[in-house]
């Protein structure tokens, strides 16, 4: 079944990753993580494979992280590896442009994502979100770097700390992406931008990309995170938090 909710496609030398489950906002679940890292991976040594496209069906671009899949953690009752990581990893260390189509609301890991993407088209009305302070964890995806390096310390802070939204209008006119636009224009919009950048030589746009973005910090940052996150699924805080979610939605 994850195979249906994450739909990988070929247009031409882009790839495009489109979150395909409508029904739970494009909540994203271990397995999921899974087929999204193996995708962005294969682009790494497929030559005419030169973007790679985030885009997705529905209203929510995507809800983030799964939360049965946290609450699972958090008791101890998850089996199996987990894959969130290597699909960090993977979009942290991508040598090729990446493009995101955001045609609805964000939450956790579906805006932190757009901070390691190069390219962002957003719906205007679209709401960005990350409440991981509210859940009892902290940023993770080298957010606490990203969104403090784009958006300053105060906005930053707003956006963690208090649980303010960003809208999609505002995220263009802060820096975050590169423009704001009617829903049934986002998806066109990000394509063509794509396709734009899949027409140019691609030695020269990944030299430029790696001297743009320091993976190296970028990585240090996610990795540091990574072991407080998994700290504070344990925490008496975090897994009230998850309780309450389930409960809320049941």
């Amino acid at each position: 079944m994850s195979e249906d909710h994450i739909i990988v496609t070929r247009d031409g030398a882009v790839l495009e990753i489109r979150f395909n489950r409508p029904d739970k906002k494009n909540a994203i679940t271990n397995a999921m993580y899974g087929i999204i890292a193996d995708a962005v991976a294969s682009t790494q040594t497929d030559d005419d494979i030169r973007v790679i496209l985030f885009t997705s069906n529905g209203d929510f671009f995507s809800a983030g992280n799964d939360i049965k899949d946290f609450a699972a953690q958090s008791t101890g009752a998850f089996d199996g590896p987990r894959h969130v990581g290597r699909f960090l990893e993977e979009v942290i260390n991508a040598e090729k442009p990446i493009v995101a189509s955001v045609q609805g609301h964000a939450v956790g890991v579906g805006t932190t994502m757009l901070f390691q993407c190069d390219l962002v088209y957003v719906a205007d009305h679209a709401r960005l979100t990350v409440p991981f302070i509210d859940l009892g964890v902290v940023p993770e995806n080298a957010s606490s770097l990203t969104m403090v390096d784009r958006l300053g310390h105060t906005r930053a802070f707003a956006l963690f700390g208090l649980g303010e939204p960003l809208m999609g209008k505002d995220a263009a006119a802060w820096g975050l992406a590169n423009a704001a636009l009617p829903a049934a224009e986002v998806e066109p919009r990000a394509r063509a931008a794509a396709q734009t950048l899949a027409a140019k030589p691609p030695q020269s746009m990944r030299h430029t990309k790696k001297l743009m973005r320091d993976r190296e910090a970028l990585l240090a940052r996610m990795r540091e995170e990574g072991e407080i996150f998994a700290k504070r699924l344990q925490s008496p805080e975090a897994m009230q938090a998850f309780s309450a979610f389930l409960q809320r939605k049941a």
